[in-house]
């Protein structure tokens, strides 16, 4: 049984940390930037989604550079990439330009987030792999919940936000140099690893990646309008996403050491059917606040759940620049269901009604649930 390498797991969970306040800080401070120019909301949603195209379009290569550069050199230069592209948004009001650099910054989150998973993934022994993982996505999400805070601190003080939010990304250099470069290995393989041959091992790990993709997405945008429309005040309805994340946050090392002590593929599947449960009472909870509150923090953990027991099946199935690839494709997935699955949602709420909300992510949620029975049934390992 291998030993935890402490210090380069640390270093990791620090840099990829930082990376997420910088994200935390970048994307509010786009859309609040572009809103006080006077751009419409439909330009600022096309601004937005085009990070996800970024993800898109690098997720296949990510494996290859990994191969050619090393997986620390590969990570320094992407965040090189996404220091560069906020920084140099300071510098025009271009908004195809700002779509480009948002695009480059997309690609530079897809990078990040494929090689850290796959390297903690690597670090992370066996008996142990559900809690490790649990202390890295904390670890990044708490840091992003920091972000917009900071935003509202950098337009309050300083006229350069953008450069400021820039110079965060740097800070995680000093942690990957830290590290001894055990990632990710420089395998023989000149061209990565096919997705075809993988893909069939991981449609538990796809489908769960893509509903939290959904959920998160959702929760950040739709969900305070969810509530407002049910009457709840603006200024609680704001507070709605924060609550989800927190739920989140704190819930995830539970998780991990319940997946450590009775299975990954038992807790997995159990956060896909409380999903299911809760969802349904969204309509019923949302009028009466205690109810509500609770009801968010439980389906925040139930559904960071699901993204974050992908990740150790992950561990559990793949290793060299398998893993990468395989990380590669849960960002490729969380890439597509962000950037589609609001734009379905938004359609379905105006149209049917506000309550489709809900019952998009009980769709998506059943489907997860449904591919753990398939698994299951074909025992898929």
């Amino acid at each position: 049984m291998k030993s935890m390498p402490w210090r380069d797991f640390f270093a990791l969970v620090v840099s990829i940390g930082v990376v997420g306040l910088g994200l935390g800080a970048t994307m509010p401070l786009t859309a609040l930037t572009l809103d006080q120019r006077g751009v419409g909301t439909h330009i600022i949603g096309m601004i937005t989604a085009v990070s996800a195209l970024g993800i898109l379009a690098v997720s296949p290569f990510v494996s290859r550079m990994v191969g050619r550069f090393g997986a620390r050199a590969t990570m320094i230069g992407a965040v090189w990439a996404a220091a560069l592209a906020t920084i140099a948004m300071q510098a025009t009001d271009s908004l195809l330009a700002w779509s480009a650099l948002r695009c480059v910054f997309g690609g530079a989150m897809g990078v990040l987030f494929t090689i850290g998973e796959a390297w903690v993934n690597r670090l992370a022994p066996d008996n142990s792999r559900g809690r490790v993982i649990a202390i890295y996505t904390t670890s990044f999400t708490f840091f992003q919940l920091l972000g917009p805070g900071l935003v509202a601190l950098f337009n309050a003080r300083i006229s350069w936000s953008f450069a400021a939010c820039g110079l965060l990304f740097l800070l995680a250099l000093p942690g990957l140099m830290l590290i001894s470069n055990s990632g990710p290995q420089r395998e023989a393989e000149e061209h990565g690893v096919r997705w075809c041959l993988i893909l069939p091992r991981m449609p538990m790990i796809v489908l769960g990646a893509g509903f939290f993709a959904l959920f998160d997405t959702l929760a950040l945008s739709l969900l305070p309008l969810y509530a407002m429309r049910h009457g709840v005040s603006t200024e609680l309805a704001l507070l709605s996403a924060t609550v989800v994340l927190i739920g989140d946050t704190g819930l995830q090392f539970v998780l991990g050491w319940m997946a450590d002590r009775y299975g990954r593929a038992r807790v997995h599947a159990g956060c896909g059917v409380a999903v299911c449960l809760l969802l349904p009472l969204m309509p019923l909870a949302v009028g009466t606040p205690w109810l509500w509150w609770t009801l968010l923090l439980l389906l925040g953990a139930a559904a960071g759940g699901t993204y974050m027991l992908a990740l150790v099946a992950c561990g559990e199935r793949f290793t060299g620049l398998s893993l990468t690839s395989a990380s590669a494709i849960v960002n490729a997935t969380w890439g597509v269901t962000s950037g589609g699955g609001p734009l379905l949602t938004g359609v379905l709420m105006q149209s049917v009604g506000i309550n489709a909300l809900p019952a998009v992510m009980w769709v998506c949620a059943a489907l997860f649930v449904g591919s753990a029975v398939w698994e299951r049934a074909r025992k898929i390992v």
